[in-house]
């Protein structure tokens, strides 16, 4: 494990500059070995709470602006891979000490769910914020907030994996950070270095989040995770987009299940 500093100075540590990863040829992921002959490749499923992490699956609850109903496919779990779990609990006990814990809002996911915000749901509002958006256009657009359903074994999903978490920091026990935005807000206001790029004056709420979103990256870039560009709460460990971001030589995990 790499420790970039105290959480105080996680606070003030940039985050790269992400346009590298954004403007990276559409279908790149896609061309990641998965090490099925990998010991990991067969790791279980595991429900984080047992490993005393703090969550509840979005799309399984009703409280989840701007949904607010539950999706049909849904489950009320919780489930990641063990070393991610594992992970997890390590960033954890890194933020304990100052009273912070992480809340995850979604890991495993059915296809169900991906299929209905993909096909459906984000590319309904997104033309509805600019109704110039069709064809490839609006598909493009989609694809970076949420990716297709497939059913190619060469090319899963992230987080029909088991190795992505959606996630942010709160107090123990308590409210969460604040971080700029809507936890799924599919704009550029979630981009992971949106605030790093900010050219005015900053309000204290921006200055806030800049400061909230730094922390959450860093802390989980010290246990090997890699953050998704678009998204600052996107994380993932052993999945094609981490082997892709990371250097390693293939992705340790591919499809998990249905």
């Amino acid at each position: 494990m790499s420790v970039f500093g105290s959480l105080e100075e996680l606070r003030a540590r940039p985050i790269p500059d992400q346009s590298p990863i954004r403007n990276k040829p559409q279908g790149w992921r896609a061309k990641i070995r998965i090490d099925r002959d990998g010991a990991a490749f067969s790791e279980p499923l595991v429900d984080i709470h047992a490993h005393g992490l703090a969550g509840e699956n979005f799309y399984h609850s009703e409280r989840n602006p701007p949904y607010w109903h539950s999706v049909e496919g849904s489950v009320p779990d919780l489930l990641a891979r063990k070393s991610v779990a594992e992970k997890l609990a390590a960033v954890n006990a890194r933020l304990k000490p100052q009273g912070l814990e992480l809340y995850v809002f979604d890991a495993w996911r059915p296809r169900a769910v991906q299929a209905y915000f993909h096909d459906v749901w984000v590319p309904r509002e997104l033309q509805k914020r600019d109704p110039s958006l069709i064809g490839e256009a609006l598909l493009r657009e989609v694809g970076r907030y949420w990716s297709a359903p497939t059913t190619n074994e060469d090319a899963p999903a992230p987080h029909s994996t088991g190795s992505a978490v959606d996630l942010t920091v709160r107090w123990i026990g308590g409210e969460q950070l604040w971080m700029g935005c809507l936890f799924d807000d599919a704009s550029a206001v979630s981009h992971r270095d949106r605030m790093e790029t900010h050219s005015d004056p900053m309000s204290f709420s921006d200055t806030e989040a800049l400061a909230n979103r730094r922390l959450l990256h860093w802390v989980m870039r010290e246990q090997g995770f890699v953050g998704y560009s678009e998204e600052w709460w996107h994380f993932s460990y052993g999945d094609q987009y981490w082997a892709g971001i990371s250097g390693a030589p293939a992705a340790l995990y591919g499809k998990a299940k249905d």
